[in-house]
C-alpha cells in the first residue's frame, strides 16, 4: 500500500518534468520575459510598472511588434526580409507628402500609404518568388533602393507636422477629446475593453480545447491548460489595471487596439487557415511541399506582400508618434524584427515559429530597452546586452533541438 502510494506521486512528477521539458520551446521565452520584467522591476524600484512607463513601452515598440508579425511568417517560409525599415521610411515619406504637398486628406494618405507598402511587396515577391532570387539578395537590394528613394522624396529634408488625426494612430489615446485619461468613463472603456478581450480569450482556449479532444487530439493536460488560462487571464487583466485604474493611467492606446487585432487575425491565419499550413509546409520542406500540390511560389508571393503592407503600417505609426517623416526614419527596424522573431522561437532553417513568440520576443526587446534606459545605461551598452540576447536565444533554440533529437 505504502509502496503503491509512493510510487504515484514520483510517476506523476515524473510525467509532469516529461511534460514541461517537451514544451520547453514554448515555455522557455514566456518564463525569460516574466523574469525580466520582475529584473528590472526590482532594480528600477518599482518604476518599470507603473501605469504610464507600460503604456510607454506599447506604443515605443508597436511598430516593431508589427513588423515582427511579418517577419515570422517570412522567417518560418524560410526566407529573410532585410528592407522593412527602409519600406517603412518611404511610406512614412510619401504619406507626408500626400498630406503636406498634394493636400490630401489624412484618411486618404494611410489608404494610399498601405497600398504602396502592398506594391512594394509585390515588386519583392515576383523577384523571390517567380525569378528565383533569394530573399537575402532581394531584400537586401530592396533596403538600399527605398532608402535612396526615401532620401529622394524628402531631399534630406524632414515634413512635419501631421494632422492630427494621422498622429493618434501612433501615440494617442482612445476618445482623448471626450474623456480626459483621470475622468471615470475613460477608465471603465479600458476597464470594459479589457474585461471583453478577457471573456474572448478564455472563451477561445475553451473552444480550441474541446474541438481537439473531439478530434482525439488533445495533449495538454488539464492542469496545464488551466495554469496556461490562468495565466493569460492574469495578464490581461493586469495590463487592464494599469492602463485603465492605476494612478497615472492614460486610458488604453489606439495602437494596442490595432496590434490586438493584428495578433488575433494572424494567429487565426497560421493556426487555422490553409495558408498558414502552407506557410509551415514550404518552411519545412519546401520539396516535399511542392510535391504535394501545394504551390510554394504563391505562398512566397503573398507573404512579401503582406510583409510590405504590415512595413508600410509600422511606417505609418512610426511617422505619427515622430510627427515627422525623416531620411532616417525605420533604421535598424529589421534587425529589431528579425531578433524579436528568433527570441521568440522561430526556427534559423524555417518551419517552426508563432506570432505570439514573436510578440513576446519584441516584448523582451522593448522591457530590455526600456528597463536599461530607467537605470541609466548608455546606449553601446544596450545594444551589446540586446545582441548578446540574440546570441542566446538562438543558442537556446540549437540546443534544444539537438536534445531532441537525442
Amino acid at each position: 500500500m505504502s509502496s503503491a502510494s509512493a510510487t504515484r506521486p514520483a510517476s506523476s512528477r515524473s510525467e509532469v518534468l516529461g511534460f514541461l521539458t517537451s514544451r520547453l520551446r514554448q515555455i522557455g521565452i514566456f518564463v525569460a520575459l516574466i523574469v525580466i520584467v520582475l529584473l528590472f522591476q526590482v532594480l528600477t524600484e518599482g518604476r518599470l510598472l507603473t501605469a504610464g512607463n507600460v503604456s510607454n513601452i506599447i506604443v515605443q515598440n508597436s511598430y516593431i511588434l508589427i513588423l515582427a508579425i511579418g517577419m515570422v511568417m517570412i522567417i518560418i517560409a524560410g526566407h529573410i526580409d532585410l528592407s522593412v525599415g527602409s519600406v517603412a521610411a518611404f511610406v512614412g515619406a510619401m504619406t507626408g507628402v500626400m498630406v503636406q504637398d498634394w493636400g490630401w486628406p489624412w484618411w486618404a494618405a494611410i489608404l494610399l500609404g498601405l497600398v504602396v507598402g502592398a506594391i512594394v511587396g509585390c515588386w519583392q515577391g515576383f523577384w523571390v518568388a517567380y525569378v528565383g532570387i533569394p530573399a537575402f539578395i532581394v531584400t537586401l537590394a530592396g533596403m538600399l533602393i527605398f532608402r535612396g528613394l526615401t532620401q529622394i522624396v524628402l531631399g534630406n529634408t524632414q515634413i512635419t507636422p501631421f494632422p492630427t488625426e494621422y498622429r493618434q494612430l501612433g501615440g494617442g489615446y482612445l476618445f482623448p477629446q471626450l474623456f480626459p485619461a483621470s475622468t471615470s468613463p475613460a477608465e471603465w472603456i479600458t476597464v470594459g475593453l479589457g474585461l471583453l478581450a478577457l471573456v474572448m480569450f478564455i472563451a477561445s482556449q475553451l473552444r480550441g480545447r474541446i474541438k481537439r479532444a473531439k478530434l482525439n487530439l488533445e495533449t495538454e493536460p488539464a492542469w496545464w491548460f488551466i495554469v496556461k488560462v490562468a495565466f493569460g487571464a492574469g495578464l490581461i487583466l493586469f495590463l487592464t489595471y494599469l492602463l485603465g485604474v492605476a494612478p497615472g493611467s492614460r486610458g488604453t492606446p489606439i495602437v494596442l487596439i490595432v496590434l490586438g487585432v493584428l495578433v488575433v487575425v494572424y494567429t487565426q491565419v497560421m493556426n487555422r487557415s490553409v495558408f498558414g499550413r502552407h506557410i509551415y509546409a514550404v518552411g519545412g520542406n519546401r520539396h516535399a511541399a511542392d510535391l504535394s500540390g501545394i504551390q510554394s511560389r504563391k505562398v512566397d508571393f503573398y507573404l512579401f506582400v503582406n510583409m510590405g503592407v504590415l512595413a508600410a503600417l509600422a511606417g505609418i505609426i512610426f511617422t505619427g508618434r515622430l510627427n515627422s517623416a525623416g531620411p532616417g526614419a525605420g533604421n535598424l527596424f529589421e534587425l529589431d524584427a528579425i531578433a524579436a522573431s528568433f527570441i521568440g522561437g522561430a526556427a534559423v532553417q524555417g518551419g517552426v515559429g508563432t506570432v505570439v513568440g514573436a510578440i513576446t520576443g519584441g516584448l523582451i526587446m522593448g522591457v530590455l530597452n526600456n528597463g536599461m534606459s530607467l537605470l541609466g545605461v548608455s546606449t553601446d551598452y544596450q545594444q551589446f546586452i540586446k545582441g548578446l540576447v540574440l546570441l542566446l536565444a538562438v543558442a537556446f533554440d540549437v540546443w534544444n533541438k539537438r536534445r531532441a533529437r537525442g
